[in-house]
């Protein structure tokens, strides 16, 4: 009994301590129309972001993502009218340029920009 008693007050005092918090996933939607891109938000923390594709448009459309000066290619499949698509990827600071790589859809105006920003210091 003295030992459960026991147990019992360890994991009490276990879950009220402070467990060390993970980032916050960010999210941003992309909504794809012909033929532009409409983001949720054009800026989100550095670290985890979901980043979801809609295609509220007529054509098939798909997603790529590069920071400048980087030479990652994020990439989301391609989604037809009504569809989405989704990644989760941990993203560094700097500026992202998205477009969809489907026959003309950059050229004709399918690009937009998403910043990721460097976190708030908690000094």
């Amino acid at each position: 009994m003295r030992r459960s008693a026991i147990l019992l007050a360890g994991l009490a005092l276990a879950g009220a301590m402070p467990a060390q918090a993970a980032a916050p996933l960010a999210r941003v939607q992309v909504v794809a129309l012909e033929f532009h891109y409409r983001l949720s938000r054009v800026r989100v923390p550095a670290g985890p972001v979901r980043i979801e594709l809609v295609n509220f448009g007529q054509d098939e459309h798909d997603l790529r993502l590069r920071r400048i000066g980087g030479s990652r290619v994020y990439r989301l499949p391609s989604a037809l009218p009504g569809q989405r698509q989704t990644l989760n990827a941990r993203l560094a600071p700097g500026l992202y340029r998205l477009k969809c790589t489907l026959a003309d859809h950059a050229a004709r105006g399918m690009r937009a920009e998403l910043r990721v920003r460097r976190p708030a210091s908690t000094d």
